[in-house]
């Protein structure tokens, strides 16, 4: 870019940098955003960002890779129910070791590196949770250990962190509140409860796919902008689809309770959350109320 086409992207950038300062946006990162470390560095590089810009940005990460990679080095197989991993007692420990004492002292310290301010906070201390219930093809109820869904937020340690301009960083875990031990999240749905106790500007997913497509074969045909009804149309004809479904409808779900606008965007490409956000075009899917 010569000196006038950067000024130019800075211009483009300045009412986003308006309208954002001061309100909150959550992102949720997962995929190869997740295990590629230059494509993590791009992400926590935009993070700081953000921060730095004046915006509050919030993290929760997954780590479904590392976790799996930990499980069989400990001999226990993986096995997924409805998309969702079966987590026994030991499995369990696996993860909250996996996802709170290795990814996310990870992604704080990178983001300090890059200059930023950020503290780790396990999803133990935020969200509280109950076993989740699920059923197979023929309605009958499967068991699927210590998999848990949110039924509530504890907001205290994170709003103290963003008082204090820190970025909060927080693995997608619950206290069971019949128990108080450790349930296993899905990272999405937990981003999307937070989001929804919120109400944040902006929810984004960082994954593996270029955003809503027309034909999941078919990268050009990315949908760039989409209402909740319109989400909910292509979940009945079959265009949306798979582990797709839950991510779309945890989206409606937020926008339903209050957040602004909800993003898939592809986590592959370098500074994506950047180029989502502040530029005219974006480069995934928007959906809107």
């Amino acid at each position: 870019m010569n000196p006038a086409e950067k000024a130019d992207a800075l211009i483009e950038a300045l009412p986003y940098l308006q309208a954002f300062r001061s309100k909150t946006i959550l992102i949720k990162m997962g995929g190869s955003a997740m295990e590629d470390p230059e494509l993590v560095s791009s992400v926590m590089r935009d993070i700081v960002f953000l921060e730095v810009a004046g915006i509050n940005p919030i993290v929760v990460h997954g780590g479904g890779k590392a976790i799996s990679a930990a499980m069989d080095k400990s001999g226990i197989d993986a096995r997924f129910i409805n998309g969702l991993r079966y987590t026994c007692d030991k499995t369990i420990d696996i993860v909250s070791r996996v996802l709170s004492k290795e990814i996310n002292p990870g992604l704080v310290r990178m983001m300090r590196e890059l200059g930023g301010k950020a503290i780790g906070i396990p999803g133990t201390d935020i969200f509280l949770g109950e076993k989740m219930k699920a059923t197979d093809a023929n309605g009958n109820a499967v068991d699927l250990g210590r998999v848990g869904e949110v039924i509530g937020c504890q907001l205290a340690n994170m709003d103290t962190a963003h008082k204090a301009g820190i970025v909060p960083v927080i693995s997608p875990l619950a206290s069971e509140l019949a128990t108080g031990k450790a349930l296993n999240i899905n990272a999405d749905l937990a981003a999307a409860a937070l989001a929804k106790e919120l109400r944040v500007a902006k929810l984004v997913y960082l994954s593996d796919v270029p955003g809503l497509l027309s034909d999941a074969k078919d990268p050009s045909t990315l949908i760039k902008s989409i209402n909740r009804a319109q989400a909910e149309a292509l979940i009945a004809d079959g265009t949306i689809s798979g582990g797709m479904i839950p991510k779309v409808r945890s989206a409606v779900d937020a926008l339903n309770a209050g957040v602004r606008k909800v993003h898939f965007v592809d986590g592959r490409l370098p500074h994506a959350l950047l180029l989502e956000i502040f530029t005219d075009g974006g480069i995934g899917t928007e959906v809107i109320r």
